[in-house]
């Protein structure tokens, strides 16, 4: 998918989600906090695009998709189904030109790092046997499948694509923690909190 179509598909969806609960209650604010970070991580990508920084940009568009897909599997936000489609791993990312050829290498090296280091830093906070912890483990299995896909496709020469998993599934982890449900056991400094 085309950085530009990731974009315009990340400010669609986000135009058509809401929050499931009533503002003022815990579930609202996190939900709040989780569209809060979407539209940042949205807004970083569309500054970086216009500066002509296409790695970043896609790092922070996917990275957003990441946050706003698990706000939705958690239930913390509503989005409506429609017939386009909604995901932004329809097809493999573009290429970028030989320009940005060392960047995309050392950040999708340095991303590869952090998803894994964020893995390694985080326990379920839930007791086992309950939804929450279900839902804990469901969010480290799509982290790990993720990682597992970004590891293959920096392997086989798609660093464009191996950038997009590891931010898609870094955000998927990074707004789990931000909504309680781990603990933060090491490098801190690897989550939004």
């Amino acid at each position: 998918m085309k950085i530009t179509a990731c974009r315009n598909l990340l400010e669609a969806q986000l135009a058509n989600t809401s929050s499931s609960a009533p503002e003022m209650t815990p579930l609202g604010r996190a939900a709040g906090t989780v569209l809060e970070m979407v539209h940042a991580y949205k807004s970083d990508g569309d500054t970086f695009y216009k500066r002509g920084d296409s790695v970043n940009a896609l790092a922070s568009y996917w990275y957003g998709f990441g946050w706003l897909h698990f706000g939705c599997s958690f239930g913390l936000l509503l989005f409506p189904r429609t017939d386009e489609h909604s995901c932004p791993f329809v097809g493999p990312c573009e290429t970028l030109p030989q320009p940005f050829r060392a960047k995309l290498e050392e950040k999708t090296t340095r991303y590869a790092y952090l998803i894994d280091a964020a893995r390694s830093s985080v326990a379920s906070a839930p007791d086992a046997g309950t939804e929450i912890f279900e839902c804990a483990e469901r969010v480290l299995l799509i982290t790990a499948t993720y990682s597992s896909a970004g590891h293959r496709y920096l392997e086989t020469g798609f660093p464009e694509d191996a950038l997009a998993c590891f931010s898609y599934g870094h955000g998927w982890l990074d707004a789990a923690v931000r909504a309680g449900l781990f603990r933060i056991t090491a490098e801190r400094n690897l989550f939004t909190v």
